[in-house]
């Protein structure tokens, strides 16, 4: 009997590199009972809302989702479903590798891990404008919130993934000299949790700017990077730059009854439906969550199909230097695997 897994094609980009994706593992021969549901803009034009009722009762049946990328309106219109999925299934862990994989490239030896905060801090919407006369909106405000439960469930999911996968050091990046109550307590709780995993991982703290800073000039010395949510979510698309851009980046989001799997970019609506996306990002992402469904075998198969394609170079996105159209490029991978 196959697994049971939710599937999200997304919007913009979202469906032609869900489809690219679905061939590679299908070229694999991985065989996945897949519930379809819709989240997102395809979701607001289809039931009138942005995160159906049946989206998140077919998550909590399959405890597992890989999901395209969703558009998020900027400004106004609704708030982000990512979030409202990361809220609804306290998805409290965000893990968003990046490997350098196209010789050539600024750096030929990054390989780091990126562990974010995903429920806390800023984006959880505790924001309120304050009118005055003649100005509806005088004054903006956002309130961060940052507990200790949960500074010490996401540092020690960093702590044992590095445990787990044989990484040697966890960086806690944090801004405790400027915000000394939100980011302090990140960074207390991180001490406290890596004195538990001495002698088996090393451990070292940096503030967030110099962070963004020594991984731009050398990022060489970093392997798993533990932070808070809107300074992971920045750094994460920095680390991806480091190694080719957002088309390589995936993102895994882990929490105790569910797990979403998900490209880092967005849904790019300026190239939706020229068939020029880069489904890699996405390809990686469905790695991780074979991992996850207890298929390590497929993982390994499909990211070593998937990186060899990318280091050989003949058939490249255009996102990383090619000429190739997304069906073209998950072909090429396909045939790997055959």
């Amino acid at each position: 009997m196959s697994p049971r897994a939710t599937l999200i094609r997304g919007d913009g980009i979202g469906p032609e590199i869900t489809a690219a994706a679905l061939a590679v593992l299908d070229a694999a021969g991985v065989r996945i009972d897949w519930d379809e549901q819709l989240a997102g803009v395809a979701a607001m034009e289809e039931t009138g809302t942005p995160l159906p009722d049946a989206t998140v009762e077919s998550i909590r049946q399959t405890q597992v989702a890989l999901k395209g990328p969703l558009t998020t309106p900027v400004g106004t219109g609704f708030r982000s479903v990512n979030v409202a999925l990361r809220k609804e299934f306290d998805l409290y862990a965000n893990v968003r590798p990046a490997k350098s994989l196209l010789p050539g490239g600024r750096y030929d030896h990054v390989d780091i891990v990126l562990v974010r905060e995903n429920t806390e801090g800023l984006y959880i919407g505790f924001e309120t404008t304050i009118p005055m006369p003649g100005e509806p909106k005088a004054v903006a405000a956002s309130v961060a919130i940052v507990t200790r439960r949960g500074c010490q469930r996401v540092v020690r999911y960093a702590f044992e993934y590095a445990v787990a996968h044989r990484r040697k050091k966890v960086t806690i990046c944090h801004k405790a000299n400027i915000l000394k109550a939100v980011s302090g307590l990140f960074l207390e709780v991180g001490r406290e949790v890596s004195r538990e995993y001495a002698g088996r991982v090393a451990v070292d703290d940096i503030i967030i700017d110099a962070c963004a800073m020594k991984l731009v000039l050398d990022p060489t010395p970093f392997d798993v990077i533990v932070t808070t949510n809107m300074f992971g979510d920045i750094l994460s698309d920095e680390i991806a730059g480091l190694v080719g851009g957002l088309g390589l980046a995936p993102g895994a989001n882990f929490g105790e009854r569910a797990a979403i799997f998900e490209a880092v970019h967005g849904s790019a609506p300026d190239i939706a439906g020229k068939g020029v996306a880069n489904p890699s990002a996405l390809l990686f992402a469905a790695c991780m969550m074979l991992e996850h469904m207890g298929e390590p075998d497929a993982a390994r198969r499909i990211r070593q199909a998937l990186e060899d394609t990318l280091r050989e170079g003949e058939v490249r996105t255009r996102d990383v230097g090619g000429n190739a159209s997304t069906q073209a490029f998950a072909d090429a991978v396909s045939r790997r695997l055959g």
